[in-house]
Parts: structure tokens; sequence; C-alpha cells
């Protein structure tokens, strides 16, 4: 514009007339141009984009000023599209983001007041139609539509619309069941990401991952992560990974991004990918406040790409101190059991049976020495008593006996056949009888018997 009012690139010729000559550039577009240090008055600068040169060209705020000029002139209308993000945080503004309903192209809606307070009734995915009056932000230069009415078309044909209907019937096939989710490693090895190439997702999982659990090695596929391409290369990361015998856990991740740019991950291709991993999946798509349709499929949800390195290994940090730990109550309780069996041991030891081993012995020997006496005395009461038993029948036999007859004077006759004559009329005289006297035996002939 500065050049020429072809709107073409400047040429050598236009450069040579607007001051370059052939010391002072070396190519087309290089060189160098001595302007004054401070600003120059209104009155000096050229009226019209066609007088600018490169000696003498507009400051920024300047055509920023003929941007506002021109854009003030244009009408108002009325535009529809879909609602991509709307902030309506702070009280009295409301800043939308409004999307072609069929083209990828998208505007910036502002406005405050009445419109503010009418916008906090949508949501992201509603469709919409707005009237306002084309705004440009100077400080920027960036053109946006100040709105003043919002009105709601409806639900029927919005991405957001078309999203819940495919969650449905996903959710009655039983895609997003919680036991179909599968439990993430404790440790892994190996994790596989999906992300855009130079991606600062990738970058924030693999530098969180690495401060928390340094030995986990990554693999890569780098997909696109919006438009077109985006369901494909995703569904097709995640079946290459999941066939991989070295992949321990697979995380998807993607920054934030507007409704529109996060679609992909809710494309149905990737959610029955994600749904036939046999590979436990995290997703970690937009912001906390985003949601794809994988979110709901995955093993895992991460709010961030940063929350999903934190829970997809541990801290190492809290591993060692747990181990510690865990070493600390182990040497304490085997310490302590030690100390028991010691004391056991020293009590064992300190013992009189151990000390003074004959000490065992001396209430058995007690007991053997009393049991002895009570035998003697209890042998001897049986001894006096029998003894004093045969004297009492030792008398009784001696007071009946035939010899204390005879010591008394009397003599006992006996026929020849040894029969005792208790009666003369037995003994006939002629008879051999024997008479035994208290000393010896006397031998005689009966010479008579009386009665």
């Amino acid at each position: 514009m500065g050049y020429s009012n072809t709107g073409q690139s400047p040429t050598a010729a236009s450069l040579a007339s607007a001051g370059f000559g052939p010391n002072t550039a070396t190519e087309a577009g290089q060189g160098t141009v001595n302007l004054p240090d401070g600003p120059r008055p209104v009155d000096q600068l050229p009226r019209l984009a066609a007088e600018t040169t490169a000696q003498n060209p507009w400051p920024v705020s300047m055509l920023s000023q003929k941007f506002y000029g021109a854009v003030e002139r244009w009408p108002s209308a009325w535009v529809t599209g879909q609602i991509t993000q709307i902030n309506t945080r702070r009280a009295g503004s409301a800043y939308i983001t409004l999307r072609d309903d069929f083209e990828d192209i998208a505007m910036e809606v502002n406005g405050f007041g009445r419109f503010a307070d009418t916008a906090r009734q949508f949501v992201q995915g509603d469709r919409v139609v707005i009237h306002g009056k084309p705004n440009l932000w100077m400080k920027r230069t960036s053109l946006s539509l100040r709105g003043d009415t919002i009105l709601k078309v409806g639900a029927g044909g919005s991405l957001k619309a078309m999203i819940d209907e495919l969650r449905k019937r996903l959710k009655g096939e039983g895609l997003f069941d919680a036991d179909h989710k599968l439990p993430l490693p404790e440790f892994p090895k190996t994790i596989g990401l999906i992300c855009a190439p130079q991606a600062r997702a990738e970058g924030d999982v693999i530098t969180n991952v690495n401060l928390r659990w340094p030995s986990v090695t990554f693999k890569v596929v780098h997909v696109h992560v919006q438009g077109e391409q985006c369901p494909g290369e995703v569904a097709q990361a995640i079946a290459r990974l999941d066939t991989d015998p070295d992949v321990d856990v697979i995380i998807v991740a993607r920054g934030g991004g507007s409704f529109e740019d996060l679609m992909g991950f809710s494309d149905e291709r990737v959610v029955r990918a994600a749904y036939a991993c046999t590979t436990p999946l995290i997703s970690s798509i937009g912001h906390e406040d985003d949601w794809t349709l994988l979110d709901l499929v995955a093993d895992l949800r991460a709010s961030t790409p940063t929350d999903a390195a934190k829970r997809v290994v541990p801290d190492v940090n809290e591993q060692t101190q747990l181990i510690t730990g865990a070493i600390d109550r182990m040497r304490l309780r085997i310490r302590s059991r030690v100390d028991n069996e010691d004391r056991l041991i020293e009590g064992y030891a300190n013992r009189p049976s151990l000390t003074q081993p004959l000490t065992m012995l001396e209430p058995h020997q007690r007991l053997i020495d009393d049991s002895i006496q009570r035998l003697d005395i209890g042998l001897r009461r049986i001894v006096d008593d029998a003894q004093l038993t045969v004297e009492k029948a030792h008398a009784s036999l001696t007071a009946l006996s035939p010899q204390s007859t005879l010591n008394r004077g009397y003599a006992v006759v006996q026929s020849a056949d040894g029969t005792v004559l208790d009666d003369a009329s037995t003994a006939h005289i002629g008879d051999d009888i024997t008479v035994t006297l208290k000393k010896g035996v006397i031998t005689a002939t009966t010479t008579s018997a009386a009665v």
C-alpha cells in the first residue's frame, strides 16, 4: 500500500522512486530507511494511502484509525451461526465465538448490558441469530461484531445436537459402560502419546512424566488434532499403539481450543477405536471445561495434559518416601521382635532352674524323703500291729493247747492206736496204753478199769 496503489509487492523501480538506490538495497524489499525518532504532525503525513512511501509512511495508529473510520461507516446486520465459545463470567459483558453453520469460518462477537444478560442463557453449541454493528478495537486492530440482540434458532442441526445424538446412540450400545474401563498400570514402562507435532501438550506430558518417573520411555505418534484429517489419524494412531506390545498405556493429548477445534475427538471412528483398544487409554483433550466423546469412552479422563502426566505415573519422591517408610517400619518390627526374644531368653537365663539346676530337684527330693519317712512309720505300725496280733493269738493258743493242761498236772491217756481214752469203760485189762505227761511219755498195761 505504501509503495503503489496496485496492492502488489514493490519492484526495483518503485523502490528507486521511493528513495532506495543501488547501495541501499541489495534485494527487493531490503534496505535501510531513515525516519525521525519522534512523532510527526498529522498535517505532515500523507492524506491517502496511495500517497504513502517508504520515506513517508503512516504510523500504525493512523492506519488503525483509517480502519476504524471505515468500519464505523459499515451498517448493522443480522448474522446467524453456532456458538463455539462463550464467556459471560464478567458481569455486564459477553464474549462469543460465532462459527458459520456450513463453512470453517468464525468471528468474534461481544456485547454489554442487556445483550450480555441475554447471552447468559446460551451455551456452547447453540445456533443463534445476532444483530450488531461491526466494531474495530484499535489497540489490536481486531475486528469484531458489537452485538445488541441475540436470539436462539434452536438445536436442530447444530454440532452440539449432532454430537449429543451420537452420544446417546453410542451410550445405548454400551460404549461408555464403566465395567468396560481398564485400570491403569501402576508403574508403566512405556507410554504411547498421540498429539500434534511440536505441540505444547507433548512437552507438558513428557516433561511432567519425566519429573515424576524418569525411567519411563515414550512412543510418540504425531497426528492432526483438528480438521478433517484428525478423526482418521487419531483412530489409526490408537490402533497402532494398541498393537505395540511395549506400550503399557496410551495418552491422547491436545491443548485447549474452541468447540469446533475439538470436534474430531467426538468422531465415531475415534470413539470406536478407543472402545476396541485393549491398552488402558487416557483422554486429555482441551481444558477442564471442555468435553468430547473420547472423554466418555476412555478409561480415564484428565482435565489437562499436565493432569494426565500426573495421573499416569506415580511420583518417584512419594514412592521413595513410601519405600523408606516401609523399610523403617520393617526394621522397627524386626528390632522389636529381636528385643522381645532377647528379653525372653534373658528371663529364661536368670531363672533359678538354670542358674542352680539342683533347686529343681529339691521339691521332689523333699517329697521322696517325706514319702520314705511316712512309709517307714506305716510299715512299723503294720509290723507292730501284726506282732501284737501274733502275741495275742499265741497267748490264746497257749491257753487252749493240751500242753497247757499237761503243765497243770494232767495227763493224756491214749490207746495203742492213738485214740485218746476219755472213758474207763472203753479200756480193757491187758490193753497197752500211753500216758503223756507234762514232761515225757509212759507206756503201761491196763490191770484194772473202774467206772
